[in-house]
């Protein structure tokens, strides 16, 4: 159970007009945000210009969510291709480059232009939700090297008003004493990194409960089990409320204090669609989850996470009337999240094409209590001197590749089938 608290935390809305606006007149202010930013995109965006001229639409052919089905889905790893054909964006940005703040890169690479003014809503609608307040002080362990998202949630926290103390990640024993000594009540980071500090806090002889002053978390990119959200829970004693999203789209989801799915923010559109014919599929049925954004920096246009879900659009007890998302039940590819990044295959072809001595290469991601493992599987061609060094080699080039660690694993010829996956998700979620 959380501690005792001089903050309500279980009532009010960051934006009640728009969270608890009744459907008709949801789907009415939808509507008119998707046609304000069709047509913007369209004027300023040469990418989403080709979008619509491929199918030979103009912007007054979508009017509404249900006119969406008439364009193409744009998959993230199209971009990465966009991006090389037409530098540095890919023809996505709405605004001239000298008119960005930053400019991002993310893995595969993909350069992500960022506005001037920070304007995303669903985070921090997110935050509130779960139970964040004006005044908590928050460690935000996302990494801010390169990537945006720990921007997206350092920005999202002071828009409800939060103190952040941006830490990054690593570090976890100076972030235990950050926490005791600064007495912050706010986290935010992946769900494997809070059980690390946990741990590390134990480790050199603190209680989390009662030396940390820990009372809300928001939790990310990483799934999050019953299991290990109880477990978390009980050691911190505070509320964990998890939220969704991409850092190329932002915010698509977030729980409130009812754990009933996730709400979809109100600057987004969400579809659930058939990952083969793009159609959009009705509440209940599972699908891809494909987005729109509002944000004319960046104004992706029916982008495909890769993601599946399911909708769900009756009331929930919170009052807020956004359609949830259930929860996220797998991946349309072979595109997987480790440790909070997304590994491709493409990025072991890459790390194959490193090493001619590899025959063939499969990666296999598992989970071992609570935190995620990558084993590089390598079949060799034949039989070397010092598989030791080459073993290294190869965990370096990993490390350089796909951001993240994993252990390479020589195994026997013919280990590996013709036509396996180049990525074998071999996790078990509760």
């Amino acid at each position: 159970m959380p501690k005792k608290d001089v903050f309500d935390r279980t009532t009010g809305f960051l934006k009640k007009n728009l969270e608890t606006m009744p459907p008709k007149k949801r789907v009415e202010y939808l509507n008119q945000k998707l046609r304000g930013i069709i047509q913007y995109a369209y004027k300023h965006s040469t990418a989403i210009k080709n979008k619509l001229d491929s199918v030979g639409l103009k912007p007054k052919d979508i009017r509404s969510v249900k006119d969406l089905e008439r364009l193409p889905i744009t998959k993230k790893a199209e971009l990465v291709e966009l991006q090389k054909k037409n530098p540095p964006f890919g023809g996505f940005e709405g605004i001239p480059i000298n008119q960005m703040r930053r400019i991002y890169v993310s893995p595969g690479p993909i350069l992500e232009p960022g506005e001037m003014e920070y304007k995303e809503l669903g985070w921090a609608q997110g935050m509130y939700a779960g139970g964040f307040r004006p005044g908590d002080i928050a460690i935000n362990t996302f990494s801010y090297h390169m990537v945006p998202f720990a921007h997206m949630v350092d920005n999202s926290l002071r828009r409800v008003g939060c103190i952040v103390l941006p830490t990054g990640v690593g570090n976890t024993e100076q972030q235990v004493h950050i926490l005791k000594n600064l007495k912050a009540n706010g986290f935010c980071g992946t769900p494997s990194f809070l059980l690390n500090i946990a741990e590390k806090a134990e480790g050199i002889g603190f209680d989390p409960k009662k030396d940390l002053n820990l009372r809300v978390g928001f939790v990310a990119a990483e799934m999050l089990p019953e299991s290990l959200r109880s477990r978390l829970e009980d050691k911190f004693g505070m509320i964990i409320r998890q939220s969704y999203g991409t850092a190329d789209i932002g915010g698509l989801g977030y729980e409130c204090l009812e754990k009933n799915g996730m709400h979809i923010p109100d600057d987004k559109i969400v579809e659930i669609v058939d990952p083969d014919s793009g159609k959009q599929l009705g509440p209940g049925k599972m699908g891809e989850i494909v987005a729109i954004s509002f944000n004319k920096v960046y104004p992706l246009v029916r982008f495909g996470t890769g993601d599946l879900s399911v909708l769900a659009v009756d009331r929930c007890p919170c009052g807020r009337t956004s359609p949830r998302l259930v929860k996220i039940m797998g991946r349309v590819d072979q595109v997987t999240k480790v440790r909070g990044l997304f590994v491709h295959p493409g990025q072991v072809d890459e790390v194959a094409s490193k090493h001619p001595q590899a025959a063939r290469i499969q990666v296999v991601v598992t989970r071992k209590e609570d935190r995620d493992e990558m084993i590089f599987r390598v079949e060799l061609k034949e039989e070397i001197f010092q598989p030791g060094k080459l073993k290294e080699e190869i965990e370096r080039s990993v490390r350089d590749v796909m951001k993240v660690r994993g252990e390479v694993q020589f195994v026997p010829r013919g280990t590996i089938p013709e036509g396996a996956k180049k990525i074998e998700d071999q996790r078990k979620w509760d």
